[in-house]
């Protein structure tokens, strides 16, 4: 790609629009160009298309036109979550035409040098932490990309003071080609979105994108226990600053004692080793605001991006202590009767949920399932026999988790299905948990799956749950 005014006067397609589409087609038609947005849902639904054709964008709702993209095309702008396998991206890609994401537009407009975050889960949590430490230490920081604001939006506030922190999914950094990030972190590489990549290479090959372009001033963030994200390391050429909950490290931040010593959770601290090899206590693992080895995990990696922004060790302490997580993200909803009720919505994968139950003692009441990936959850069985006692499915894959837990040897499985009505499959999911928990047990949504067969998002499927948990006498 390249600058947008590059594009005066030449023809470009925008695919899908919601907010980073619309933004995108105003930056090309500002910049002179052709634009034409389409979006295969039907004009009612398309509430933006009336404020880009008054701005005389064009605008095609309702399907893809066979006469959309052709050869005059000079771009193509894709909403991530569009296919490759859509036909106007077929259709581009067998002309030669590029096809990229707004975060790759975003790139070439911002002044600001770029944070960006990556892996497979706890992408949000830290991001949000990101930016809560750098402002809590006195930097300017905007947080954006796949956590609410488009990249191509939040450009326009941000100047060469700031920090632009960025969520990337994989289906942004796969429609890159010069996405220079200052400081890119790789949290973590599990299996995951293989009905929109097709293979693990194609998922990972989109992630390690995000290093693609940084040079030895930048730095790459990476988590030395996935192996995966340690097998990247070969290929980088930003200095590494990796961080461990595993190993201590000759340079980076790691968990003292490490986890593989297995000591007193209450003899843990995070701890940075710098350049010269001296070690500074950032803070101890009882103290970091959320609960969960995974949130230690996502504290080391905040740590460890901060650091890279020039953030003093000794600054980091109370911003990692008062953080209070993130919406849908292990959260803390209520307590009744003696049971602690946590939304975790945003689990849509198998690994997501196995970190969110090794979170607690023991004692969990799950409610999972949702929309069918393929995959067989069978990866959930240990951690089921560990530490659940009772399991609520629902969705496609109700089937398939209930054989997990019948795999893992629990005798307490209740299946819910009401039909189309999937808020009042919530609700009942939530009173057949209740039913089954005792005082001081946790019923802890955490799915394993997407939300798309019942709900529009992982969102609405969490506050749904909220909501049902509130309604509990």
């Amino acid at each position: 790609m390249k600058f947008p005014e590059a594009y005066r006067d030449q023809e470009v397609v925008v695919l899908g629009l919601a907010k980073s589409g619309v933004q995108v087609a105003k930056i090309f038609h500002q910049a002179g160009a052709r634009v034409t947005v389409n979006d295969k849902k039907e004009r009612q639904l398309c509430p933006e298309a009336a404020e880009l054709e008054a701005l005389g964008i064009s605008v095609i709702c309702g399907g893809h036109p066979d006469t959309l993209v052709h050869a005059n095309i000079a771009l193509v702008v894709k909403n991530p979550g569009i296919p490759y396998s859509a036909p106007p991206v077929m259709q581009a890609q067998s002309l030669g035409i590029e096809v990229v994401t707004e975060v790759e537009v975003a790139s070439f407009l911002c002044q600001a040098p770029i944070i960006g975050i990556t892996g497979s889960n706890g992408k949000t949590t830290t991001t949000t932490w990101v930016g809560n430490i750098l402002k809590q230490a006195g930097a300017k920081a905007i947080v954006a990309g796949n956590i609410g604001i488009p990249l191509s939006e939040a450009v326009q506030a941000a100047t060469a003071e700031h920090w632009l922190v960025a969520e990337l999914s994989s289906f942004q950094l796969k429609g890159t080609s010069q996405f220079h990030p200052r400081i890119a972190c790789l949290l973590n590489v599990g299996e995951t979105h293989l009905d929109y990549h097709g293979t693990m290479e194609d998922y990972i090959a989109s992630k390690a994108k995000l290093f693609a372009n940084q040079t030895e001033e930048d730095y790459a963030v990476l988590n030395w226990d996935n192996e995966v994200c340690r097998s990247l390391a070969e290929r980088v050429r930003a200095t590494l600053l990796p961080f461990s909950a595993k190993e201590r490290l000759d340079f980076g931040v790691y968990a003292e004692p490490p986890y593989s010593a297995e000591p007193d959770e209450l003899q843990r601290s995070v701890v940075y080793r710098d350049e010269l090899g001296q070690v500074h206590r950032i803070i101890d693992v009882r103290e970091i605001g959320i609960p969960g080895r995974y949130n230690v995990e996502n504290a080391l990696a905040a740590s460890a991006i901060c650091l890279a922004a020039g953030i003093d060790p000794e600054r980091l302490r109370q911003p990692l202590a008062s953080f209070e997580g993130v919406e849908h993200r292990l959260e803390y909803v209520r307590t009744v009767d003696g049971v602690l009720y946590y939304n975790n919505s945003k689990a849509t994968n198998a690994v997501a949920t196995a970190m969110a139950i090794d979170a607690f003692a023991g004692g969990i009441v799950l409610i999972a399932g949702g929309l069918d990936r393929g995959s067989d959850y069978m990866e959930l069985v240990p951690i089921f026999q560990d530490k659940v006692k009772a399991v609520v499915t629902l969705g496609e894959t109700k089937d398939k988790i209930r054989r997990v837990a019948e795999a893992a040897g629990i005798r307490a499985i209740k299946t819910v299905d009401t039909g189309e009505d999937a808020a009042d499959t919530i609700r009942q999911a939530v009173r057949e948990a209740a039913a089954l928990a005792a005082p001081g047990d946790i019923v802890l949504l955490s799915p394993a799956c997407a939300s798309w067969d019942m709900f529009a998002s992982y969102e609405e499927r969490g506050r749904i749950f909220k909501e049902a948990a509130h309604s509990l006498k």
